[in-house]
């Protein structure tokens, strides 16, 4: 099953962030490619996770938050004021750092909780079906299919944390946004769900957030490399072909960090 006309550019242009009066990005300009997966590392607290939650609107939900520039989903303006803020989440979906079902909730209707919160109507068959789908592409099918009514909170760390990536394919976003998404998960988890992020890019555009500089090698055909110096705001310091980047990086700042030498 391949939806690839469903492909979409995301494009953040000028990106300042702030919390309060404290600057926490400042002017980052990033294209993340249809159907490629875009890894953002650099060290704690240069702003990766505050760019990736403004690429979908989830910024706006924090009370002090601010922000200045612009998002384009092609082309599109995902700030829009006559767009609604459901629209944004329907097409960029978001896992985050520790997989978060609805514990109390069955596997089956945890898939397709999203789709109550972005308003979509189904009906029993289609919900049948597209709960099958969610999990084959999450990867998950195979070991729940049998037990579909048990309650997610039941589930492994891993298995959770692919359950979250099914809920978040059921709404079928063009883009998906993984905020470190195996840092809570054993070596093997992380393997699988390293595996399935591969697979979900022909359909999806990926953006992922993460510390390991081997999963970043690993998964991401494009790389950007945040940096915040004391006091100051996080900026892109370079940003290109992964590959590139980790074998010829272009500035010292990124030669340090990529070979573990801070961060």
């Amino acid at each position: 099953m391949s939806a690839n006309s469903n492909l979409a550019t995301l494009e953040a242009t000028g990106i300042s962030a702030w919390f309060g009066d404290r600057q926490v990005l400042n002017n980052v300009s990033l294209v993340m490619p249809a159907g490629v997966i875009t890894s953002l590392i650099g060290p704690s607290g240069c702003g990766k996770s505050t760019f990736l939650r403004i690429l979908n609107r989830m910024h706006e939900l924090v009370p002090s938050a601010s922000l200045a520039g612009e998002v384009k989903l092609d082309g599109e303006d995902v700030y829009d004021p006559n767009k609604k803020i459901t629209e944004a989440r329907r097409n960029i979906g978001m896992v985050f750092q520790k997989p978060n079902p609805f514990p109390a909730m069955s596997i089956y209707d945890n898939v397709i909780a999203g789709l109550k919160l972005t308003g979509v109507e189904a009906d029993r068959d289609t919900k049948d079906e597209l709960v099958q789908t969610s999990l084959e592409r999450a990867g998950l099918w195979n070991e729940v299919k049998n037990r579909l009514r048990a309650p997610g909170g039941g589930l492994s760390g891993g298995q959770q944390q692919r359950l979250c990536i099914a809920r978040s394919l059921a709404i079928k976003p063009r883009v998906l946004l993984m905020d470190e998404p195996c840092s809570a998960l054993d070596p093997t988890s992380t393997r699988v769900i390293e595996e399935t992020m591969l697979e979900l890019v022909q359909d999806v555009t990926i953006v992922i957030v993460t510390h390991n500089m081997q999963q970043a090698q690993r998964v991401s055909q494009q790389c950007a490399f945040f940096l915040a110096s004391q006091g100051t705001p996080g900026v892109i310091v370079e940003y290109g072909d992964t590959d590139a980047m980790f074998s010829f990086p272009q500035d010292p700042r990124t030669t340090d960090y990529v070979n573990g030498r801070f961060g």
